[in-house]
């Protein structure tokens, strides 16, 4: 019977492709919005993620960077480098502010970093210098394009003007970029001297992070120490929480809409091949013959419409970069679970609804012509 259901299918390759091509879509518009939001947030942790520390500390009570602030004498960094396990310690400035090129202003994390910092630097630099030095700036590709900003223009940061000399790929997001200068300008612009944001921790190679975050936890008081996960977890959490409401609703109503349209999909296309299944009976099929057979169907056009969405979906990750948005497109192998799981169990559901129809079929009306 699965035989027979898989040349009934393809037996109408126009009508195969409408209902093939509608589950296909309705499946791409979950996909792609679940793949949006999980670039988004992978984005919001790039510069942690991206650090190369495997220890943060910060203030006491400080868990996340997102609308936090933070401030560490110098002689905490002495102490945590007298930690075992500890291989290098780098300190970082850090503030929520603007890079602003003339009436633009774009929102960006400001990094104040040491001219030979081991830790917590610009990463991916396709263009200019990797570190910036006193009066200099380096900031996001795609928002320096935005701006209309070259290599040795000047933008404003934090009231002071800096030389761009260099532009990184990939550290902007919907919300903010982020946007290097040196130390020496940042504690220039602030009037602040000898203290730091947070404190960036590199343990040495067979050590575990965790371990090494226990020992500072012990050996340095007043502080928050974090491994590069629960950092970057605590991130994640602040901005999920700041958007939950939006962001639940919308990946809520593209996921009921998606599942609308696919179930509708195979309630019509199970409808349209009522005179398939009077044939059938009327040949001597059982009504479990062609109920196995109307599931077939209906699973088989499900599968093939997640793997045209699915590779549609692929595709825009691939062409979403070129478009030069500050948008970062992830398929989530979880969501791809769950979307297929789903689907197929709606989808057999809506090809039940009908089938109650196709089991009272009267044989001699598909020679009526009825």
């Amino acid at each position: 019977m699965t035989r027979l259901a898989f040349r009934n299918l393809f037996q109408n390759r126009v009508r195969l492709m409408i209902s093939t091509g509608g589950v296909a879509l309705a499946l791409l518009l979950i996909l792609a919005l679940d793949a949006i939001f999980t670039g988004v947030e992978q984005r919001i942790t790039a510069y942690i993620d991206y650090s190369g520390a495997d220890i943060w500390v910060s203030q006491s009570d400080v868990f996340n960077m997102h609308m936090a602030s933070s401030s560490l004498s110098d002689s905490v960094a002495r102490k945590v480098k007298l930690v075992p396990g500890v291989a290098a310690v780098s300190p970082i400035l850090y503030v929520a502010n603007n890079v602003v090129v003339g009436d633009a202003r774009n929102l960006a994390y400001i990094i104040g970093v040491a001219e030979r910092a081991e830790l917590g630097g610009p990463w991916n630099v396709s263009r200019g210098l990797n570190i910036p030095g006193e009066g200099q700036a380096i900031m996001d590709r795609s928002v320096a394009e935005k701006s209309g900003v070259e290599l040795g223009d000047l933008v404003e940061i934090l009231g002071e003007e800096l030389e761009v000399v260099g532009l990184t790929e990939g550290t902007s997001s919907l919300v903010n970029s982020i946007a290097f200068i040196s130390q020496e300008d940042f504690e220039t612009a602030r009037g602040s001297y000898d203290t730091f944001s947070f404190l960036l921790v590199k343990v040495r190679e067979g050590e575990s992070a965790q371990a090494v975050a226990d020992r500072i936890r012990v050996r340095v008081r007043d502080v928050t120490v974090q491994t590069r996960e629960q950092f970057s977890g605590q991130e994640r959490q602040v901005v999920k929480d700041m958007s939950t409401d939006v962001v639940t609703i919308m990946n809520l109503i593209g996921f009921m809409i998606g599942l609308a349209v696919m179930a509708l999909t195979v309630y019509t296309s199970t409808l349209s091949r009522r005179h398939e299944y009077g044939m059938l009976k009327a040949l001597g099929a059982r009504n479990r013959d062609v109920y196995f057979t109307v599931l077939a169907q209906a699973m088989l056009s499900t599968l093939l419409g997640f793997f045209f969405g699915w590779a549609i979906t692929w595709l825009l990750t691939l062409a979403i970069p070129f478009t030069g948005l500050a948008l970062t497109v992830v398929i989530n192998p979880n969501s791809l679970i769950k979307v297929a799981v789903v689907s197929l169990l709606l989808a057999g559901l809506s090809a039940m609804i009908p089938i109650r129809q196709i089991a009272n079929l009267d044989p001699a009306m598909v020679f009526r012509g009825k």
